[in-house]
């Protein structure tokens, strides 16, 4: 269905201005393992912009189609997810694995109904691989990646794969290279040694999108 952009990232902005608020105060929460911690109001507004900024993304590249449920369901997820890494080194099973199934239904019924078994099967592919090579690299360099980052890699393989080996490919790389910036400048304004624990899951999620900037497109 040919919706105008306008309409599309209107829609994503109410959609941002309603549930960001919401998103932040969830993360709060789960970094704090305490059902009653509110989020503060710069968190509030940094989680209202990324998440509108998301789902614009995800309408505009998506547009109005199953598949496009599952990049706004992990825009979502993002959100969540960095905010809870910046702040306690944690990326909680409680938003990673709904996102996993959530994103895997979403696929699926795409593909029923446009016909795009290639793509799902691609997805599944690439988010199986990414935890093969990502659980490996864990047990060689247990220091490196913890589980949670395994399983994000998951996640990231499944929605990038479903694009293309290729965005794939050039998202992982993007977020390798985010990582490794942003541990070297930590370290040179002294925030950070050389061996204190970064949190990577921002640097990954960070990297999915500019892959998906850099060229993604859905398949027909």
């Amino acid at each position: 269905m040919d919706v105008a952009r306008p309409v599309l990232v209107s829609a994503a902005l109410i959609g941002g201005l309603a549930l960001g608020p919401w998103l932040a105060r969830t993360a709060a929460r789960l970094a704090a393992r305490d059902a009653r911690a509110t989020a503060p109001p710069a968190a509030a507004a940094l989680a209202t912009v990324l998440f509108a900024a998301g789902m614009a993304g995800a309408l505009l590249l998506g547009g109005l189609r199953p598949a496009t449920l599952a990049l706004a369901w992990g825009a979502g997820a993002a959100v969540v997810l960095a905010l809870v890494d910046l702040a306690v080194h944690r990326l909680p099973d409680r938003v990673v694995l709904p996102a996993l199934a959530v994103c895997t239904a979403a696929l699926l019924v795409d593909a029923v109904v446009l016909g795009t078994w290639t793509a799902l099967a691609r997805a599944v592919a690439a988010g199986a691989a990414a935890v093969v090579v990502a659980g490996g690299a864990r047990l060689l360099a247990p220091a490196g990646l913890g589980f949670g980052d395994v399983k994000l890699l998951g996640l990231i393989g499944l929605v990038l794969g479903w694009f293309g080996w290729g965005i794939l490919l050039a998202g992982l790389f993007l977020g390798l290279l985010t990582g490794a910036l942003a541990s070297v400048a930590l370290v040179a304004g002294g925030r950070a040694g050389w061996r204190s624990a970064v949190p990577f899951g921002p640097p990954l999620l960070l990297g999915a999108v500019l892959g998906l900037l850099v060229g993604g497109v859905p398949p027909p």
